[in-house]
């Protein structure tokens, strides 16, 4: 039987609803949230309590609502842990880890190694030095734009450009601004860099040699490394099919099963000679020119699609439990996921239309609409055990949005440059 335990999740997104469904689905019990405001995915949710605070998503506010919970908990008989469920979630708990864990479980590296991890460029450095493959990179300054060395661009076009600091870029705002940029010319270029360093942005870009292929050569691998530093757990994913809406390029909307042992091999020994603690999820693209998997970034945390794991038998909530609750992983050994493609199932973040209608025709294709056809598949959101109609029409509404947005800028954003990309790699 397992020990009580009381879980605080960080956040209010599709995230956190993964994560209390994942717990839900494990001990069948409602979960606590704190956040900033509320948003649709856990909105009348009988699996998740969620907690506002204006501004708790950043200092001070964060640390004044934590330092409330800390008296509130300081007695408390069963272990608390917290869950943050974004990327400012889990820099608060990094950096303010030391005082929290004299109450709570904080499951996180040292705001040391995070300061690092979180940088791309920081990131990019840490991968050459432990030799995990990436994109070929350049990074712009600022006072690289204002003497147009930026203008030596070291790749051929198309080319790939996305800001170093992801806070910052949230207050720079200008007509075609998008998460990330595919740029087709040098024209494009020198007119993305100028609006960006002329609205407000100072931090510095990443340059990257554009990767070709469509959705379909991403990867998506979760793993979850205990207390010890061992990596206990990892689930690969294959996306079929991402966001193509300014904002939200790179989430990804399809996700099937894969299992490749040389990825978890590299993620493994990366995670592990970094001292890593954690859950950990990193984005990959295959490159068909040199047949080698590219490592995109880290997020050191679970991410918005990571239901993934859950529904393919790698339960989020579970490896914390066992972990820090339980103390069960030690001897363990490590988990490598979807070995069995009988118990696949496709996770989708949009209707079956659209994914039937936007998704690459390819082999990887055909076997989701194989899993389609046998009900082997599954979504974050709509969960049996949290039905009420106010729910279920506010996820309707949210799913049924997503045919708009496909509609206004797939063909712009996705559709066009990987037909010119994919018709490339074919001649």
């Amino acid at each position: 039987m397992t020990k009580k335990f009381t879980p605080i999740l960080l956040g209010s997104d599709i995230n956190v609803y993964g994560m209390a469904r994942s717990f839900n689905e494990a001990y069948g019990i409602k979960v606590k949230a704190l956040a900033d405001v509320q948003l649709a995915a856990t909105r009348y949710s009988s699996i998740v309590d969620v907690e506002l605070h204006h501004g708790f998503s950043a200092d001070p506010v964060f640390m004044d609502v934590m330092h409330k919970k800390m008296e509130i908990y300081k007695d408390h008989k069963e272990p608390v842990i917290l869950i943050a469920c974004g990327d400012g979630y889990a820099e608060l708990l990094a950096k303010h880890k030391e005082e929290l864990s004299k109450v709570f479980i904080v499951p996180y590296i040292d705001y040391d190694l995070l300061e690092v991890l979180i940088s791309k460029e920081g990131f990019y450095k840490t991968a050459e030095e432990y030799g995990l493959p990436y994109p070929k990179t350049k990074i712009i300054t600022m006072a690289d734009y204002k003497s147009e060395k930026y203008l030596d661009v070291p790749f051929d076009f198309p080319v790939e450009l996305k800001p170093e600091d992801p806070v910052s870029w949230l207050n720079c705002q200008f007509e075609g601004r998008k998460k990330t940029f595919a740029i087709q010319d040098k024209a494009e270029f020198k007119d993305i860099v100028t609006k960006i360093y002329t609205h407000g942005y100072k931090a510095d870009l990443i340059l990257q040699d554009f990767i070709p292929g469509d959705d379909s050569n991403m990867r998506t691998l979760n793993a979850y490394v205990d207390q010890n530093h061992q990596v206990k757990m990892m689930c690969l994913g294959h996306p079929l099919l991402e966001d193509p809406t300014p904002q939200s390029i790179g989430n990804y909307m399809a996700i099937l099963p894969e299992y490749n042992e040389k990825l978890y091999e590299q993620v493994q020994q990366f995670l592990e000679k970094l001292n890593y603690t954690g859950m950990a999820n990193f984005d990959i693209k295959y490159d068909p020119r040199d047949k080698e998997f590219k490592f995109f970034e880290i997020n050191l945390r679970q991410g918005r699609s990571s239901f993934y794991v859950t529904l393919n038998g790698c339960n989020l909530a579970k490896w914390y439990i066992d972990d820090y609750v339980e103390d069960a992983l030690k001897d363990k050994k490590t988990v490598y996921g979807n070995k069995l493609e009988s118990k696949y199932k496709l996770w989708l973040g949009v209707p079956k239309k659209i994914f039937n209608e936007y998704a690459f025709e390819n082999e990887a294709k055909d076997k989701a609409d194989e899993l389609i056809r046998e009900g082997r598949y599954g979504t974050t959101v709509f969960y049996d055990n949290d039905k009420n109609f106010k729910r279920w029409l506010l996820m309707k509404y949210m799913f049924h949005n997503y045919y708009k947005r496909y509609k206004t800028y797939y063909e712009v954003n996705k559709g066009k440059i990987f037909k010119e990309e994919n018709a490339k790699l074919d001649k």
